[in-house]
Formats: C-alpha cells, structure tokens, sequence
C-alpha cells in the first residue's frame, strides 16, 4: 500500500547501516506506523519492530495493518540503535504503561539520538519526563499534557527540536518521514 511517501529511488540507500528501533502496541495509527516504516526501509535502514513481547502481532486501530515484533521491549537496548520512532493512535497509551517502552525512550532522549514521536506518541515521552523545555508538536487533544510537562506546543506538520521529531497526525507522515531520514542521514555509523 502507497502512503504518498515518494522518494527518489536513487537515495535508496541513504540509511544503510542505520539501525532504528520501531515501537509497536495494539492499536497503532495504521498510517503513523507504516508510513515511517516504509520510507525508512525504501532509504535503506534496518527496522526492528519492538513491542511488549518477541514475535507477537499487533493490530492498527484502522484495521489496515497488523506488524508482528521482532523484539520483545524488556530486551532492547537503546545502545543498539540509532533511532527511536513511536508512533501513534491509542498504542502510546498502552506503552506509558511498560516501563521498558518508557525507558527505551527516556534512554534515546538522554544519548541524544532522534526520537520521532507523532500524534499521540508524546505521551510516552511525557512518562518519560523528557519534554522540559522542548518544542514540540502533536495531536491537540494532548497539547495541554505537553504544556504540564514543561514543552512547548506548535500547531506544525513537523517540528524538529535537536534530536526530537514531531508530527500531528497522518496526513503529517509524509514530512515526518522526510524529518527521520534527514535527521539519520545526518549520523556516521
């Protein structure tokens, strides 16, 4: 399925080497986790798929995907990657509740490497109280939970703050995905 990610297929490789951890819950944003997954593949990045457990699957809230992990939270390790994307939907309420999701992303956060949250995604990175003084966007219903965290919310398809990516929505994931892999292509490996 097409997403509207379109990318020069000569940048095919643009990511190789990069190693990018994918967080998955049930009830994911079809599009905010297929989107990004896609265009990272297409540049040429190595995509796990970490969810509560190892070979388990997962369902959008859409219906429109199912993804199956590849490595359970508990035994990742964000020294492993070089990059972390959440997306959203009613997933990220789900992974504030597993501290090793929460840890995964106060862990990417501190060694400073891109962390692509959309939609709804900042509220794991509220868990993680990792939003002071950071600029960032997201879906509106949470704007006032990112406030009360210490960020600062803009209404903006995409916002880059350092090493955090933001987005709104899935009419967002096309410059969202475009923000990761510049943000990537960015890192020697």
């Amino acid at each position: 399925m097409s997403l509207g990610y379109n990318r020069d297929v000569s940048d095919g490789g643009v990511l190789i080497g990069k190693r990018i951890a994918l967080l998955v819950e049930e009830e994911f944003e079809d599009r905010e986790l297929t989107g990004p997954l896609e265009a990272l593949r297409a540049a040429g990045a190595t995509v796990t798929i970490v969810g509560p457990a190892a070979g388990a699957s997962y369902k959008g809230k859409r219906g429109d995907a199912t993804v199956t992990s590849d490595l359970a939270a508990g035994a990742a390790r964000m020294k492993d990657f070089d990059a972390l994307v959440i997306p959203g939907g009613h997933a990220p309420d789900k992974m504030r509740m597993r501290h090793a999701m929460v840890d995964l992303a106060r862990d990417a956060m501190e060694a400073n490497k891109p962390v692509a949250a959309i939609c709804h995604a900042a509220s794991l990175l509220i868990s993680a109280n990792v939003l002071k003084g950071r600029t960032l966007t997201c879906w509106p219903s949470i704007a006032i939970d990112v406030k009360n965290a210490g960020g600062r919310y803009v209404d903006k398809p995409v916002v880059e703050d350092g090493n955090l990516i933001t987005s709104r929505k899935p009419d967002d994931v096309p410059v969202f995905s475009e923000a990761i892999i510049r943000a990537l292509s960015k890192i020697t490996v």
